[in-house]
């Protein structure tokens, strides 16, 4: 996160969730914003496989049924929610420790930020407060520091979607 902006920092939280973050400041100011979602435009199918390959790591251990089970539930996703939470867009990219430290705006990286393919942002986008703070005091808590694209099926937490 102290690394220059554009960069992914990539961390693993509760030692099973990889979550993708773009550093936002100048190289020594830890500032980030972290991925929460993503919508699929292109590539579902590579998408569905890395998260059911993902699932069957994490339940591999519990049986075959359980990973067969879990590979189905994957499988009937709508695509909108194969990468609808920030452990998801790890997931469904495959990406992990490993990618800590790409340059995201290198238009050559495996891993990067693009615009939409013609170019023009046209999502409205809302704001409230963050998912998943509960334990901080406020005013943290309530800062509107969260953002989406109002209406968009891809939003993570069900209850931002709006």
């Amino acid at each position: 996160m102290f690394g220059p902006p554009g960069y992914a920092y990539v961390y693993l939280v509760y030692g099973m969730y990889h979550c993708l973050n773009v550093v936002t400041e100048p190289e020594g100011r830890p500032a980030a914003l972290l991925v929460r979602a993503v919508e699929p435009l292109e590539g579902v199918d590579l998408m569905r496989r890395a998260r059911e390959d993902w699932m069957a790591i994490r339940r591999g251990r519990q049986g075959v049924e359980r990973v067969a089970r879990a590979r189905q539930r994957v499988a009937a996703l709508p695509a909108a929610e194969l990468a609808a939470g920030p452990g998801l867009v790890c997931a469904a990219f495959s990406i992990e420790r490993a990618d800590d430290g790409v340059d995201l705006c290198d238009p050559a990286s495996f891993l990067r930020l693009e615009l939409p393919p013609d170019g023009e942002l046209r999502l409205p986008v809302t704001s409230g407060p963050r998912v998943g703070v509960g334990y901080a005091p406020e005013p943290w808590r309530s800062r509107p520091w969260r953002f989406w694209a109002s209406g968009n099926a891809s939003v993570s937490a069900r209850s931002g979607r709006q």
